[in-house]
């Protein structure tokens, strides 16, 4: 079992240890607020008061022996100074990995200078993800596989129905590609949940089928929703 280590249990950190714990992972979640730790002791492996720009005082609750750290401080005075001292004492230790929530890209180079291997910025991608969302709803969930490129999920539209890919040419209008097609309840294909994991071109679409689709974020945004 994987092992992690959660420090700072603000809104971020503490849904994050939770979530870990409730699908397996051993969790020693961390803070210097006693009444956060209180409330949490339940919801994970290990919860334990103290204060993390002490390396020994890590080492003695075993975080030396976790795989995955996670730095999750707030926006309080002194947090960014105690974060910076916190990602230090992990690499000291020997933690392999160590994220660190960021509130800005420029605390997150100062973390990844002084041992973060990866930053995480809650708020900025958050704004970002809404921001994708608004302007391209026909876009459902997405997985980034590289700078400016996902894997997305999209509902075909009406202009879509009983068209086969051929006649749709979606590469050579909308430059994306379809790698896989979910026919759904809404779809009048005549079998619901069937899943075409490789769509031929005579392949047709109905309208209300979930297209996986794979494309800039851009050429996704442009695929049409009617």
């Amino acid at each position: 079992m994987k092992r992690f280590a959660v420090i700072g249990l603000g809104k971020f950190g503490w849904k994050l240890a939770v979530s870990m714990s409730a699908s397996g992972a051993d969790v020693i979640a961390i803070d210097r607020d006693k009444s956060l730790v209180e409330k949490i002791r339940d919801q994970v492996s290990h919860a334990v008061c103290l204060n993390s720009t002490d390396e020994e005082s890590l080492r003695s609750q075993g975080v030396d022996r976790v795989g995955i750290a996670v730095v999750s401080f707030g926006h309080s005075s002194g947090s960014f100074e105690a974060a910076i001292l916190t990602i230090a004492n992990l690499k000291s230790l020997g933690v392999k990995h160590v994220i660190a929530r960021a509130e800005s890209e420029t605390a997150g180079k100062v973390m990844v200078k002084v041992g973060a291997d990866e930053v995480i910025y809650p708020e900025i991608e958050t704004a970002q993800r809404w921001a994708y969302r608004l302007i391209a709803p026909q876009v459902g969930e997405k997985i980034d596989f590289a700078p400016g490129y996902s894997l997305a999920r999209v509902k075909a539209p009406i202009s879509f129905d009983l068209k086969t890919l051929v006649e749709l040419q979606l590469r050579q209008r909308y430059n994306v590609n379809i790698v896989a097609i979910k026919r759904t309840n809404r779809s009048r294909a005549a079998q619901d949940g069937e899943i075409i994991n490789v769509p031929m071109p005579n392949t047709v679409v109905y309208a209300g089928d979930i297209l996986m689709v794979t494309g800039s974020e851009a050429d996704l945004a442009n695929l049409p929703t009617e």
